[in-house]
């Protein structure tokens, strides 16, 4: 996906979890990130769970500006189990 750095817009990433698992009861985090590393800590924000896609509003005025370039999508959701689902969900370009 390609936005321009100006715009305040929901970035939406799909999420599946482990079959017969309902995600909505857990949070979901979402990391977007410039390196090739795996998201640190401070790096994962909260997201909303909405119809099987975390959103995570992004640009400016929000707690995630991002600058031109390149970057990564992570998305990851702790459901019961032995499962933490974790994973790069694509890449963003913001122009």
């Amino acid at each position: 996906m390609q936005i321009p750095a100006s715009s305040t817009e929901y970035l939406h990433v799909p999420i599946d979890g482990p079959a017969g698992v309902d995600l909505t009861a857990f949070p979901v985090k979402v990391a977007v990130v410039a390196h090739r590393d795996n998201p640190a800590g401070a790096e994962w924000q909260e997201a909303d769970l909405i119809d099987g896609e975390a959103r995570l509003l992004i640009g400016p005025g929000t707690e995630l500006t991002l600058a031109r370039g390149d970057y990564r999508v992570w998305v990851s959701v702790d459901p019961p189990g032995a499962e933490n689902v974790t994973r790069i969900a694509g890449h963003l370009g913001v122009t």
